[in-house]
């Protein structure tokens, strides 16, 4: 099967690519897994795959809005079969919001391997971060808008 190559596409059709794609795979898992491809499971999946949501009731009242009779028990699921075929963790998983003018106090706790421990307040985290990928190349004054972090564990 040929692909398109998404090297040519605009960065908004690349992200609308790579989002039909991840959707496309995890409907085929969920067909291996034995689940019926719903109406309501489609516009979950469109749901967390598009939109930025960060627990269960903010998916439910994105997709509530698409389905009025759609109930929180059909979101539940949803996240439990695609967490037990591995197209989602909800495990140690955030979302951070903090902009530039952020004034939140210890809105980032950092611990280094020898247990030091600095805590940043919002405005500084903003800065860091912003420093950081500027200085890595990945940003050329865009503002962050949010980050959301995945906790790695691993031993050594």
């Amino acid at each position: 099967m040929l692909q398109k190559s998404n090297q040519n596409l605009p960065i908004n059709d690349v992200g609308i690519h790579r989002t039909q794609m991840q959707k496309d795979m995890i409907l085929q898992k969920l067909k291996e897994s034995g689940c019926r491809i719903t109406r309501q499971r489609k516009m979950l999946l469109d749901v967390i795959l598009n939109e930025d949501c960060s627990s269960c009731k903010e998916i439910y009242y994105k997709a509530s809005m698409k389905d009025s009779g759609i109930g929180t028990a059909t979101v539940y699921r949803m996240i439990n079969i695609l967490e037990e075929i591995g197209a989602l963790s909800r495990k140690n998983m955030y979302k951070i919001a903090c902009g530039p003018e952020c004034e939140v106090k210890n809105a980032c706790v950092i611990e280094f391997d020898d247990d030091t421990i600095i805590e940043l307040s919002g405005k500084s985290w903003n800065q860091v971060v912003q420093l950081g990928l500027r200085a890595c190349g990945y940003s050329s004054g865009h503002k962050i808008k949010s980050v959301t972090a995945k906790s790695c564990e691993f031993s050594c």
